[in-house]
Formats: C-alpha cells, structure tokens, sequence
C-alpha cells in the first residue's frame, strides 16, 4: 500500500521518532509581544517544558535506550541552557526551530536568511555541532525554505506532509531529504487549551489521543516501509499523565520488535546510503510549486460575474 516502502535497517518494517519541539515561552512572547511578561500563568505552563518535563522525557529514553531529536528556537536554547545541555549530554540531536518560533512564511527573505543564520551560530554555540536539520515553527515554511536550508548545509527537513515515507525536496539551492509529519502524531490538537495562545481545543484523556497516535503507527506497521513521526512539545505531553502514557507506548512498540527508533538525521542518513547503494529510489519534488507564481489570475475575466466588484 505504500508505493515506494524503505528498507530500515534490520528488517524493520518501520521506523520511529519521537520528536519534541521545546517552544518553552516563545510562544507567548511571539503571541503576545513587549506585552507577554504580563502573562504569567501562561509564561509558567510553558515553562514547565524545559524546566520539568525534559528532565522526566530524558530520564524515560534512558531508561529505554533512545536517542531522539529535539527541535529548539534559538532563543529558547538561550534562555534554557541547562536543559539544552542535559539534551546534549544525553547523546540526542538538536535541530532548528526558528530563533524565536517566527513563522517564516510571514518574514520576507533578508529577515528569514538572517534569523536562520543567526540560530545556526546560537546551536553551534550551545551544543559543539551545526544543526542538520529544520522544523519550521507551526509547519510555516516560506517558498525559499528549502533553498535556503540546500544553502546552509542542511541535511534534511520535517516540517511538509507530502508522503507516508522520506523524499527530497529539489529547489534549484540543492536538495534536502524531507522527512514528512502528519497533525495526526502532533499532540497540539488532542492537548493544547490556551486562551491566550488562541489555541481553545477539547482536552482529550491520554488513551483517547493515544488511539490517534497508534492508529497511525498501526497502519504503517502493517503496510511495512513507512515513517511514523511523534511532533510533541514538552510542556503538553510530558505533563505526567501523557508521559505515562508515552513511556506505554514506547514498551508497545518495542515489543513488536519492528521498529527501528532512530533519531531524524540517522533516518535521513540512512534513506540516502540506501539511494546511493541501489537499494532505493527516494521521490523528488522539484520546487518552487507553480513556477514561483500563484496560479490564479491576478483578476477576473470582464466576462465574469462580479469582475466589476473584484476589480474596485
């Protein structure tokens, strides 16, 4: 059912990474504004992720033998440097997430170049290694996200949901392995209740988000060759309920013994070895979409009903 499956190493029929983006409050300050220290109850909630959830999250994927990827707004790995450095020191990858989780869509392309240059020298700073790889904040990505990630080196991005399995993105820069997420393994819609973040949703019990989850992991399980992606935030699902009920879902799947857990740049890593030894054909995407052009007209027809309306 997946027309081009992977071959994962070991004969795993899929692989597995649980990703977290520790947004911790730059949300509330790209929400909010020089207004946001006002804001204390929400500033605490999201202060929880780095402050006690990573410490929970860390201590589960020793205890299991992970290495996962986190991805961190610069300014987040500033004002959190130990909880940067226990990620680091627990051998998992740090990859770019904004400077502070700006919408790149919404910069125009001097000020997009510039904060990722600038969060690649903060990463580079805290961490000893260049980041490989790219979340855009809220998925967001602009038209020359990809090239300007071709340009800086990047290995791969996870921030598109063109496919089941990994492709490459081809912008004329270069090409960039992308590593497809789906709302479906995001934790923002089953969890997230913030009237000041805008973001007002049902509260779903752990086992009901978690059916969502797995159904997701199921189906790929049983199609064999594809990629189950977790996007989770720390202060959303290492609250303690939703960790206990990851820690579960973690004995679940590696129970099955068909699951490679890897972190996101080994997965990338991985797919191109496979291309280049013959094994494997990975999809190409030729960007920019519609020649860099919307493809609707600039204006009606006259002939068109209401084109005297659109045109004033």
């Amino acid at each position: 059912m997946i027309q081009n499956p992977i071959p994962w190493p070991n004969g795993a029929k899929l692989a597995v990474a649980i990703t977290f983006d520790m947004d911790a409050d730059s949300l509330i300050h790209i929400e909010k504004g020089r207004a946001a220290p006002a804001y204390l109850s929400t500033i605490s909630m999201l202060r929880y992720g780095p402050e006690v959830a990573i410490p929970r999250i860390l201590d589960g994927y020793r205890r299991f033998g992970l290495r996962q990827t986190f991805f961190i707004p610069a300014w987040c790995i500033e004002q959190h440097p130990r909880a940067v450095e226990s990620i680091v020191e627990g051998g998992h990858e740090v990859g770019f997430h904004g400077y502070i989780h700006e919408a790149p869509n919404a910069l125009p392309p001097a000020e997009e170049r510039y904060w990722m240059e600038r969060s690649i020298d903060v990463i580079e700073r805290f961490t000893g290694q260049r980041p490989r790889g790219n979340r855009s904040p809220l998925y967001n990505m602009s038209d020359r996200t990809p090239g300007f990630l071709a340009e800086a080196g990047f290995l791969y991005d996870s921030s598109l949901m063109g496919d089941d399995v990994p492709y490459v993105l081809a912008p004329p820069e270069g090409e960039i392995v992308e590593l497809p997420v789906s709302w479906a393994t995001d934790d923002w819609p089953p969890y997230v209740h913030s009237i000041d973040l805008d973001y007002m949703f049902q509260i779903m019990a752990p086992d009901r988000a978690m059916e969502v989850f797995m159904a997701e992991f199921e189906a790929m399980r049983r199609a064999g060759g594809g990629l189950w992606i977790g996007v989770w935030h720390p202060f959303v699902s290492g609250r303690l309920s939703r960790w206990q009920r990851i820690e579960r879902m973690i004995e679940e799947m590696q129970a099955t013994g068909e699951v490679w857990f890897a972190t996101l740049e080994e997965i990338a890593a991985h797919c191109l070895a496979a291309e280049t030894e013959g094994r494997l054909t990975l999809r190409r995407e030729p960007l920019p979409h519609y020649g860099g052009r919307s493809p609707l007209p600039d204006r009606l027809p006259s002939s068109m009903p209401g084109a005297d309306e659109n045109a004033k």
